[in-house]
């Protein structure tokens, strides 16, 4: 293999009570899904699941075959999202504890923590926001309990590792109070607990106009983003302690296309004013700059990027990527392989945004338009 590929994993498709409460009873992605319409002449829109069909992951036979496909392709493993709230509130967690309970699938797994808080928009746009969960960073009590609650996973054979550590990803790391803390906590308990220890990983644009305070949290005012070189905005944040950067080349790459400003302004109009054509970003043209030169260092793991349309669940405000097919997703796939082929293969890998991320249009499952396209294009770049 040419590439550790590693698939970012929604456990969102079955019913919880958050969902029932505040978008009707049985609420899951595929709501969203079936209900999109085109927007625009040749707008691809239902995208209809082909072999899995609308899928309910409380059914292990689904997830025995999302990890044949998976393997089938190529891929390492799952990386599954994981919400913790602070104090024990978590959600979603049924499938992923299911998964460490049972054994099954037989196929590698590790964590991302979407740490930020839950509210009326995660799902949908159009109605009141309202926070359902909010995030909190309680201290190191919390984290003790946080650590412990996962620990089962933490000892399976099954989760994934990095130079012999566990692998675990934060999203968000401006936001995340003393993350320092947190991380040092952890190390000191996997240390305890007889394990390898972490090998932890922020999630970061690869540019960005925000800048961090130091205990955590965002800054007021913005800063211009630096579309040449990415060197800044990765140094910040290894410089909190983390192992690695998975880097998001997509804002970068859009400001490339359309101009740093035009882009801002036109996802301010398109957020307000519904009657605009739809923005439109052509996938090959964008895709080509999605990598800064940076993304070659040892310890920065890039993404691979599907497609992107998240009209089923925000209309167009984000913009829809047309032209994301099969074809054109293997050779961003082989660019990317160029950008980490010098690295060691531990550090060789990328995440794969995402492998059934259907609401945001960013998936390689099959369905009814391309089938296995975008599976084959994994397996013939990387094998």
């Amino acid at each position: 293999m040419k590439a550790r590929i590693i698939a970012n994993y929604l456990p969102q498709f079955h019913p919880v009570p958050e969902n029932d409460k505040y978008w009707g009873p049985g609420f899951t992605e595929w709501t969203n899904v079936a209900k999109a319409r085109p927007l625009f002449r040749g707008h691809y829109q239902p995208r209809i699941p082909a072999d899995l069909g609308f899928y309910d992951l409380r059914l292990p036979e689904i997830r025995e075959q999302q990890a044949q496909m998976a393997r089938e392709a190529g891929v390492e493993g799952f990386c599954y999202w994981h919400y913790w709230f602070g104090n024990g509130r978590q959600v979603l967690q049924r499938i992923f504890n299911e998964v460490v309970e049972s054994g099954k699938p037989d196929f590698p797994f590790c964590l991302a923590w979407a740490n930020h808080d839950w509210d009326t928009g995660s799902w949908l746009k159009g109605i009141k926001k309202e926070v359902i969960f909010q995030q909190l960073y309680l201290g190191k009590e919390d984290h003790i309990l946080h650590f412990k609650t996962l620990l089962p996973a933490f000892r399976d054979h099954r989760y994934i590792k990095v130079d012999g550590k566990l692998l675990f990803i934060i999203y968000d790391p401006y936001r995340f109070e003393h993350v320092e803390d947190f991380m040092e906590t952890w190390q000191q308990l996997a240390s305890e607990h007889g394990l390898p220890g972490f090998y932890f990983i922020a999630m970061a644009n690869s540019t960005n106009t925000i800048i961090r305070k130091p205990d955590g949290g965002v800054a007021q005012g913005r800063v211009i983003p630096d579309i040449k070189s990415s060197a800044k905005v990765y140094n910040d944040i290894l410089a909190l302690g983390f192992d690695g950067i998975n880097s998001f080349g997509k804002s970068r790459a859009e400001m490339i296309v359309k101009g740093t400003y035009k882009r801002a302004l036109l996802y301010r109009l398109h957020e307000h004013l519904s009657f605009l054509p739809t923005l439109k970003y052509d996938y090959p043209k964008v895709v080509k700059h999605f990598f800064a030169p940076e993304d070659t260092w040892e310890n920065i793991y890039p993404t691979l990027f599907p497609g992107w349309d998240r009209t089923p669940r925000t209309n167009d405000s984000e913009g829809v990527y047309v032209n994301a097919s099969p074809e054109n997703f293997r050779s961003h796939i082989e660019q990317a392989l160029k950008v980490i082929e010098k690295k060691t293969y531990e550090h060789r890998i990328l995440f794969l945004r995402s492998w059934n991320e259907w609401g945001e249009g960013n998936y390689v499952e099959p369905d009814l338009k391309y089938g296995h396209g975008f599976l084959d294009a994994i397996k013939t770049a990387i094998s």
